[in-house]
């Protein structure tokens, strides 16, 4: 059961390192250097008020020990320590004003980046991963950058600084209290950097990934609701999903638990430091070498180390956590995709729908064998042929070779004269309209899925269209007409209704070479010769490729192709075929026509 949900993905082929992560991030930082120029001159500025505290608060003690003949000094004093508490307060206001815009704007860039990268992986990629993890990836990724640049520029930047001035000022008025601070601060930071990195984050890589196989299974059973309804299996999904939880409760309170463990040991470290530099100002006030401003300005100074050491801790542990989150995109970019044009490759120019395999040679990345060696094939322009034979003869491959959605190992595909290597993969695919088995359509209007072969396309070539496709007369009876959502993947509608609408797609795409990718085999009769009428308009006068199942569709195809193992073992017209009784005759008798 644990690796049902298992993708491609999910089994890494490695981890990236933080100091990769971060220079993926420092790519979006440096996109826009003026607002990041301008957050960090004001976090300068606010610093520079925060490292006057101690000593504001120093001088107001002082003054009041003083007694009350120096009201006038006192009163300064208080003005100035409210001064610069109040000022450093405005000035990081300010830098918050300009970080925001800027982080917004790189958070939009990242994720639209980051999905467009997924949208150029290859077909087979997509079918390798759970569509519900992949979208957990990138939506954690936006957050995750939002957390570590959250951190290192407004939270561990600042605290390094504050920090490291605080030390130096003690430093230079009591060298020892200086040392002891220095030595504990750093402490503190070098456990936490290096501990977070080498004892927390495998925990936490493990909870990730639990977290995108969580995605994967939920979308992966929401998706089927209606095969888990018509099997009475929701306690069974549930049950599985309760699995899958499980395993990500028990990786993630080890996290928890390690992250806490950390907390502990350098909240310990905090009650040293506050200890060791209180201690060691009494010994020195003991000795006449420390007066009660000086008292005061140590434990200010340890407030304000307190602070920023906690955020350090916790920006820390939540850097760690973010750049986790992160890691998945970050890989993602370091990644090829698998079919890529070329940089050379022009605009597909279509013609007349003549295609070519010339001695092609193709492998699946997964088989040991090629399926295709040194195939060739020539369909005339306008030709309507049909590809039959049992389940992995090839035919369904020989389609999305002619789309480019895999690359041969050896030949050539011509389309139209042109090697489809050559040109773009957009513009070779909106040359070749595709009407599925199960035409997949997007939680949208009627309208905007017709129009999706043509976006441009007006609401009357809309409907004409649907028209065309027999899908007019059951859409105008539909509440909303053609603004009606179909639900996700189309499943307010019947098998027949997604057909015509995936027909009046292809009526709208208007290409020359059409693919019928087994369109009629799941519909009834009266369905079907609804369906198929329709599409005896949509081929008239284009290379049409039919993977069908049925003898309807194929019986006025000009050839017929009988696939075996890759390769082409008989071809003619049905009736050539029938009457020459091999293959196609053996699977004319056994199924009546199933291809």
């Amino acid at each position: 059961m644990t690796d049902h949900y298992e993708d491609s993905d999910s089994a890494k082929q490695r981890v990236l390192t933080n100091r990769q992560v971060l220079a993926y991030l420092g790519g979006y930082w440096l996109r826009r250097r003026s607002l990041l120029s301008i957050t960090l001159g004001l976090t300068l500025v606010s610093i520079g008020f925060d490292l006057s505290v101690p000593y504001a608060a120093g001088q107001l003690v002082d003054a009041v020990a003083s007694g009350p003949g120096r009201l006038h000094d006192a009163w300064g004093a208080w003005g100035l320590l409210a001064g610069v508490y109040g000022a450093g307060l405005v000035i990081k206001n300010l830098a918050m004003r300009a970080w925001n815009p800027f982080a917004a704007a790189n958070m939009k860039e990242l994720i639209d980046e980051a999905y467009r990268k997924v949208q150029s992986f290859s077909a087979d990629w997509h079918a390798d991963n759970f569509a519900g993890a992949t979208v957990r990836r990138l939506s954690r990724a936006m957050w995750g950058y939002d957390t570590v640049s959250d951190a290192a520029v407004i939270w561990l930047g600042p605290a390094f600084l504050v920090l490291g001035g605080l030390c130096v000022m003690m430093a230079l008025r009591w060298p020892i209290v200086g040392l002891f601070a220095s030595i504990v601060v750093a402490a503190f930071v070098a456990s936490n950097i290096w501990l977070t990195e080498l004892y927390a984050r495998p925990a936490n890589l493990k909870s990730v990934a639990l977290d995108s196989r969580i995605g994967g299974a939920m979308a992966d059973s929401i998706s089927s609701n209606a095969t888990v309804k018509s099997f009475g299996a929701e306690a069974r999904e549930e049950a599985r999903i309760g699995e899958v939880t499980g395993l990500w409760r028990a990786s993630v309170v080890v996290t928890w638990t390690r992250f806490i463990n950390l907390w502990l040991l350098h909240n310990l470290l905090l009650v040293l430091l506050q200890a060791g530099m209180t201690g060691l100002l009494v010994w020195l006030w003991a000795r006449g070498q420390a007066k009660a401003g000086d008292v005061a300005f140590v434990i200010t100074a340890f407030m304000l180390m307190t602070g920023y050491l906690r955020n350090i801790g916790e920006n820390i542990r939540m850097t760690q956590r973010g750049l986790d989150d992160i890691e998945d995109v970050a890989r993602y970019d370091t990644m090829a995709p698998q079919v890529v044009d070329a940089p050379t490759a022009r605009d597909f120019v279509s013609g007349e729908g003549e295609i070519i395999f010339d001695r092609v040679t193709f492998r699946y990345r997964s088989a040991e064998t090629a399926l295709y060696d040194d195939f060739n094939l020539m369909i005339e322009p306008g030709e309507r042929v049909a590809l039959v034979g049992p389940t992995g003869a090839g035919k369904s491959t020989f389609v999305k070779l002619i789309q480019r959605l895999h690359d041969v190992q050896g030949g050539r595909i011509l389309v139209d004269g042109q090697d489809i290597a050559a040109v773009t993969q957009g513009s070779l695919r909106r040359a070749i309209a595709v009407v599925p088995q199960d035409p997949a359509l997007f939680h949208r209007s009627l309208s905007e899925n017709i129009a999706y072969a043509r976006p441009g396309a007006t609401e009357a070539e809309i409907i004409l269209a649907a028209k065309r496709a027999r899908a007019h007369d059951f859409i105008v009876k539909l509440p909303m007409g053609y603004g009606t959502l179909v639900g996700e993947r189309g499943v307010k509608l019947s098998g027949g209704e997604r057909q015509r609408v995936a027909i009046a797609r292809a009526f709208l795409a208007d290409a020359q070479i059409l693919v019928l990718d087994e369109a009629t085999s799941s519909l009834d009769v009266e369905t079907e010769r609804q369906v198929q009428a329709a599409m005896e308009e949509l081929m008239v006068g284009r290379t049409t490729i039919v993977i069908a199942h049925r003898l309807s569709t194929i019986r006025g195809a000009d050839r017929i192709l009988v696939f075996e193992n890759g390769r082409v073992v008989e071809e003619g017209t049905h009736a050539d075929l029938v009457e020459h009784g091999g293959a196609y005759a053996r699977l004319h008798a056994v199924t009546e026509g199933w291809a």
